[in-house]
């Protein structure tokens, strides 16, 4: 693993047995904690300008999901989400996290909105960022050829090309080599590459994949977390989670404060950690107790 993205990662690095497996997390501040669950392929890296900006006054959580960033990542496991959503579970309730402040992006909405209707009362507001948790209304062709069998396998596993493509197909404004180091980090082999594999394979195309009907049951009780504060900021240029998914997303919340970004893409905070901190912040502010 390469380190000429350390300095933009300047955290201790904390972790927690799953199953035996060590499952990786930031923990900086003290204060009401915000919990901060990414996507694929990216790792905690993906939030570390939103933990340097508010960890002075809040508690910073960026969890790492088993295969991926600094996590253990054994080649023999259920990477589904059923089973990532087990884990975060499980940090929440080591760590006795209360009054919790989701940010969720990619994945990490499905993870983290999972483990929010499995404990409501562990959770207070959500700030969710081109996201889902719902069964996919589409699969994009891009998506679909990851999925190929033998040829998907090698070009994720083999040539990193899913993680290596995203660095330019996921934002609008050109990532610095640092950045791009970072992001790539922890994806170095074969092996470490396993759950990005996995998290693709695991998008469900029909009804007989077990994904299905976990997402669904997650989709209809989203109810029991209608009302809360919520936040949805969506980059506008996401070739992968397109406006059809915000809308989705506003039918169940309808309340939620909604801000769409005309130039930014699925790496929104990537594109947008700026302006993002400034908003988000914002909501904070207006939905302190």
């Amino acid at each position: 693993m390469s380190s000429n993205w350390r300095h933009l990662y300047p955290f201790a690095s904390h972790s927690i047995r799953c199953q035996s497996w060590r499952y990786h997390y930031v923990d900086e501040g003290n204060g009401p904690p915000l919990l901060m669950v990414h996507g694929n392929p990216t790792w905690s890296f993906y939030w570390r300008n939103l933990i340097g900006a508010w960890r002075e006054q809040n508690r910073t959580i960026a969890v790492d999901h088993l295969g991926c960033g600094l996590s253990d990542k054994p080649q023999s496991y259920d990477y589904s989400l059923e089973a990532h959503t087990t884990n975060l579970l499980q940090l929440i309730d080591e760590l006795d996290l209360r009054d919790i402040t989701l940010l969720a992006h990619d994945w990490g909405g499905a993870i983290g909105l999972g483990a929010a209707v499995a404990r409501p009362e562990r959770f207070r507001r959500f700030v969710l960022f081109n996201t889902a948790a719902f069964a996919p209304p589409y699969i994009p062709w891009r998506i679909r050829v990851c999925r190929l069998p033998l040829i998907g396998k090698w070009s994720i596993r083999r040539l990193n090309l899913f993680a290596r493509a995203a660095l330019s197909m996921a934002v609008e404004k050109p990532l610095a080599a640092d950045v791009k180091a970072g992001l790539l980090a922890p994806y170095d082999s074969w092996d470490s590459r396993i759950a990005i594999h996995q998290f693709v394979a695991d998008i469900p195309e029909s009804r007989h994949h077990p994904t299905w009907r976990v997402l669904e049951t997650l989709e209809h009780n989203l109810a029991t977390l209608s009302g809360r504060p919520m936040q949805i900021i969506w980059g506008k240029r996401d070739w992968c989670f397109r406006m059809e998914c915000l809308d989705r997303l506003r039918e169940h919340f309808p309340t939620a404060q909604v801000d769409v970004l005309d130039n930014a893409g699925h790496y929104v905070v990537e594109d947008a950690h700026p302006s993002i901190i400034s908003t988000v912040g914002d909501f904070l502010r207006q939905t302190a107790p």
